[in-house]
């Protein structure tokens, strides 16, 4: 691998590397070192990076979802952590192409493998750690994983939005979600608008083009909100954290 090579690397991951060749050691699968006595392989990297990834996300979820439970935050970091995950995140870097493999594995379409892309995702954030720090380590993850976080947290485990708001209005006001649909059109074009009501109010608001769509939208809506009381001293007055954008939505319903 040239110094180039290296150098595109540490550009697309936000950080150059003081000693370089924890970089390529991180890119070292076990099948090359066999090949080449000697040399170190990944693995210890990716032992360390491995943690070191369950942590950032870790604290960022935890931190990010104060209402979630134990087993949801472990749904939800799990689909962030996953071997596909990182092997997207990987692919998404080109780190396949920067991959030290041994001939067999050269051959065998290694660059392409999720569970190598993976394994060196993890020893690549290894190696961020070690050479500058942990905020380094820390900024790395949330720049390939911070998007996937948020998008994970919309419905962590394959969990829908009308499941998701069920059990957080079953846990703020003891009482389930109520919806209300209509639509619109001839019948092979039809457009559904939902409203979901919580306590009596009218909480989220959706369109779709099918019944089951509008009420995922509209739950969605209402789970935001839900999720931005920040506590039970809110519950009781929860109109003073109303988002104004949602209101005039609901207006128009």
């Amino acid at each position: 691998m040239t110094t180039s090579e290296l150098a595109a690397l540490e550009e697309r991951l936000s950080h150059h590397f003081s000693d370089p060749e924890l970089l390529r050691r991180a890119l070292a699968h076990r099948s090359w070192c066999a090949e080449h006595p000697g040399e170190v392989s990944n693995e210890r990297l990716e032992f360390l990076g491995d943690a070191v990834l369950g942590v950032v996300v870790t604290d960022q979820i935890f931190r990010d979802y104060p209402y979630l439970p134990e087993g949801e935050l472990a749904k939800l970091r799990a689909s962030v952590v996953s071997a596909v995950a990182l092997a997207e995140v990987a692919n998404e870097l080109d780190l396949g192409a920067h991959l030290l493999l041994g001939r067999g594995e050269e051959q065998s379409g290694g660059r392409q493998k999720a569970s190598i892309l993976s394994d060196a995702m993890e020893a690549v954030i290894g190696a961020v750690y070690l050479d500058g720090d942990w905020d380094a380590a820390r900024e790395l993850v949330m720049a390939l994983v911070g998007e996937r976080i948020i998008e994970a947290g919309k419905g962590p485990g394959g969990r829908d939005y009308k499941t998701r708001l069920q059990e957080l209005a079953v846990r703020h006001f003891d009482e389930t979600p109520r919806y209300e649909v209509t639509d619109e059109g001839p019948d092979h074009a039809k457009h559904f608008h939902a409203t979901v009501y919580l306590k009596g109010e009218p909480r989220g608001a959706g369109d779709g083009s099918s019944k089951k769509q509008a009420e995922q939208e509209a739950a969605a809506a209402a789970w935001d909100w839900l999720q931005s009381l920040g506590g039970p001293e809110h519950q009781e007055n929860p109109e003073r954290q109303e988002d104004p954008e949602q209101q005039e939505k609901l207006a128009d319903a």
